[in-house]
């Protein structure tokens, strides 16, 4: 079992206090890149669907220019606290960074585990390509 990243738990924390009002934003992530920075983003609800914060924040790295993410964290609106990801944010997680952990919430506390153990027996995207 891996350290929790407490930063990364309040960076999103923050996020969710002072970024998600209402029903379109209710959700905030914060990831860790490789190099340390934290990168954060909020869900975007549509009636249509819309990205889940975990993929906004992806999209955001990625932008800053990081590729590769350690850790990440989704945190709920309105004192909500830690909430686990989506089976689809699972596996996009797991497909895009295979070595990600994950910080989750547990009956024993928050606990980082990696993404491949929050999807056993999973499809791997990459597994199954031509070449």
């Amino acid at each position: 079992m891996e350290p929790v990243d407490l930063e990364l738990v309040e960076a999103a924390t923050e996020v969710a206090a002072t970024r998600c009002h209402g029903d379109n934003h209710t959700v905030a992530a914060a990831a860790r890149t490789r190099d340390g920075r934290i990168v954060t983003g909020v869900n975007v609800y549509h009636f249509t669907g819309g990205p889940c914060a975990e993929l906004v924040t992806i999209g955001a790295a990625v932008t800053e220019g990081a590729r590769e993410l350690t850790t990440m964290v989704a945190v709920g609106d309105r004192d909500r606290g830690v909430v686990p990801p989506c089976g689809r944010c699972r596996q996009a997680m797991l497909d895009l960074h295979p070595e990600l952990t994950v910080i989750v919430p547990t009956a024993q506390g928050l606990r980082a585990v990696p993404v491949a153990e929050l999807l056993p027996h999973t499809y791997v995207w990459a597994d199954h390509q031509l070449d």
